[in-house]
């Protein structure tokens, strides 16, 4: 019967899939006795109805989107609500101290990066609380996990909404150089000053890159900047002492050469 529907006149022809159907439920049969009963094809099952179509509509990339920003937009206001900066002046709770408080400074210090509070402060603030070897423990794992959420969101919310748009010539160029070039142009990312935390974080999620390559490069980058606040933080009673100083010229030389690099290709952003 199959081969009677998929020749004609000693050529090949393609039956329709309802007589596929057909005559499959013709033909796969199950005993039962003395008795044939044919059995019909499973066919997949497509949900229907208005949960269905809510569900469909929540789950679409423009509603991930909103509420990324919805989620953004939170987090920023309860920064300006709570002013977590304030730990630059009032301490740290009496009631934490050691490990367990450089553990806990690292989680808020993730959460209060994704919440867009600069991590210059965070910096300072860790090496005025927990001195420098333990403030840049601190602040590195708190950078790093501040990265990972960023990176976590953007990825899972925003990209699907956003790849769609990448279709300039600067934003294709830079999609490409981060998707097949992840470690390289995040390191360059992290170790360039001026370019923001949180931007370069949702940048990376929208393209191809990779978790391990993220991570690490921003951990490896990160280091040379986090360090040079969290020892300036910790030495700022003393601003003579040479730590300080030399704190201070890690900060500034990389800002001074980044903007100087920035004026000599300045010609590359004028409109063409």
């Amino acid at each position: 019967m199959l081969a009677d529907a998929t020749t004609r006149s000693g050529g090949t022809a393609t039956a329709p899939p309802q007589a596929v159907a057909t005559e499959l439920a013709a033909v796969v049969t199950v005993p039962t006795g003395t008795s044939v009963v044919p059995v019909a094809p499973l066919l997949p099952v497509v949900p229907t109805g208005f949960t269905a179509r809510c569900t469909r509509v929540l789950l679409s990339p423009w509603s991930r989107l909103s509420l990324l920003l919805v989620l953004l937009a939170g987090a920023a206001s309860t920064v300006l609500l709570f002013h977590p900066q304030r730990l630059l002046s009032d301490g740290w709770p009496p009631q934490l101290s050691g490990a367990t408080a450089a553990l806990v400074f690292a989680a808020a210090y993730g959460l209060c990066s994704v919440a867009f509070v600069p991590r210059p402060l965070i910096n300072l603030a860790a090496g005025a609380l927990f001195g420098s070897q333990l403030g840049i423990g601190s602040a590195l794992a708190g950078t790093v996990l501040g990265a990972g959420i960023s990176f976590g969101l953007g990825r899972v919310l925003g990209q699907d909404a956003l790849r769609p748009l990448l279709r300039g010539r600067w934003l294709k160029a830079a999609d490409g150089q981060l998707s097949r070039h992840g470690f390289r142009s995040m390191m360059a990312a992290r170790l360039f000053p001026g370019l923001p935390f949180w931007g370069v974080n949702y940048c990376a999620a929208v393209s191809r890159m990779g978790w391990t390559p993220f991570l690490l490069a921003t951990a490896l980058g990160s280091l040379p900047n986090t360090a040079a606040y969290v020892v300036a933080g910790a030495r700022a009673s003393s601003p003579t002492s040479p730590a300080f100083l030399i704190a201070m010229a890690c900060i500034a030389l990389p800002a001074l050469g980044g903007a100087v690099v920035a004026w000599r290709k300045r010609h590359h952003l004028r409109p063409q």
